[in-house]
């Protein structure tokens, strides 16, 4: 699975139609609403905002009064070949006065997309867990080497010590086994994508 480096914004100009296209990261179902109302917001004279995005097991398009299949379903299947996860794409379009009929809207989407994915990074993300261990004052510099190249979101220093930090699945046994016999606890606490 794929994701973007950075959020993009990229405009092409297709028969005086303008097609914006913006494509954000998201982490969860309730963003889309937000996203969606912050574009209409920030565009709001444009004549559709065309959407489609891939996110945990949530798929959708819309194709926002365009001729059915002719919008959101082109964008859905360059996401989908780019193997995209975590994103949502929103072609936003101002009319310019010359139809473009069913096979020049495809084509017309599509292009929109295809040309702001090329001005960023495509980066690959796997499945990884948030990790919460706890242990004692004198494992430290242990525990501290053992995740020398690990990202530590939390450190709470307490009767215990208790860090948080992202494990990718990849990882996950080889540092909790190396962790085992120095902490007090472990605990998954959230499924994520990393």
């Amino acid at each position: 699975m794929m994701s973007i480096e950075n959020n993009i914004n990229n405009e092409i100009i297709i028969n005086k139609s303008r097609f914006i296209c913006e494509i954000l990261k998201v982490n969860k179902n309730e963003d889309i609403n937000d996203v969606l109302n912050e574009i209409k917001n920030k565009y709001k004279d444009a004549t559709h905002y065309c959407y489609a995005y891939i996110l945990e097991s949530k798929v959708k398009f819309s194709d926002d009064n365009e001729p059915s299949n002719t919008a959101g379903l082109p964008i859905l299947n360059v996401l989908n070949q780019k193997k995209l996860f975590n994103v949502i794409c929103i072609v936003i379009r101002y009319y310019g006065g010359i139809k473009l009929g069913a096979g020049g809207l495809v084509r017309a989407y599509t292009k929109a997309v295809t040309s702001a994915l090329d001005k960023t990074k495509l980066i690959e993300i796997k499945k990884g867990k948030i990790i919460q261990i706890i242990f004692k004052y004198d494992e430290i510099k242990k525990i501290e080497y053992i995740l020398k190249d690990i990202v530590i979101i939390d450190k709470i220093y307490d009767d215990n010590i208790i860090f948080e930090f992202i494990l990718s699945d990849d990882n996950f046994e080889l540092i909790i086994n190396n962790l085992t016999n120095k902490i007090i606890n472990y605990k998954i606490l959230k499924e994520i994508y990393v």
